[in-house]
């Protein structure tokens, strides 16, 4: 028979001992804390817009917004923004429906504190009614003042992002 062993420390770290049956040795696994390599439960969220955005800014960069969550772990989702509190690699993602009378160009793209961090999708010289086009990358946060939006810029009239829009991420592993 083999036993088991569990021991914590203060600084949240620990190990996991199992004695290997019929050996007089033990296997031991050294489990971290969320600012090691190993992240357990780090922050994930997944948010989506109810209602079209209208009055997207003709040729310039606006921030899309998002009104609903499906999930967010940590609460770290608020006012169309993620503001993740660990450290580390975030894996984000979104897609964006895209109308207007008539695109000639549309682009998403994830920004990190106000500036863009990953180009996204888009299209350029067409004239479509409605588009999709997505960013997703992956982007390093501080878990203290880093936050991450979402932004699309349209060349038409009338442009507007669709109810039909989401923005998610998770830590893909921490710092």
């Amino acid at each position: 028979m083999s036993a088991v062993q569990i021991q914590g420390n203060a600084s949240g770290t620990g190990t996991l001992t199992i004695a290997a049956p019929n050996t007089n040795s033990n296997q031991t696994l050294t489990l971290p804390d969320l600012t090691a390599t190993l992240a357990v439960n780090g922050p994930a969220f997944s948010a989506y817009s109810t209602s079209s955005q209208t009055g997207i800014t003709n040729a310039t960069f606006t921030k899309v917004l998002f009104d609903s969550e499906n999930f967010d772990t940590n609460n770290n989702f608020a006012s169309s923004r993620f503001t993740p509190t660990v450290a580390g690699y975030y894996q984000i993602n979104s897609i964006l429906d895209i109308g207007s009378v008539a695109i000639t160009a549309a682009i998403v793209r994830i920004y990190k504190n106000g500036s863009n961090a990953v180009y996204g999708g888009g299209v350029n010289g067409a004239s479509l009614s409605e588009f999709y086009a997505a960013a997703n990358g992956l982007v390093y946060c501080n878990g203290t003042t880093d936050y991450i939006e979402i932004y699309v810029y349209v060349t038409s009239t009338s442009n507007i992002v669709y109810g039909t829009s989401t923005f998610s991420g998770f830590l893909a592993r921490s710092a």
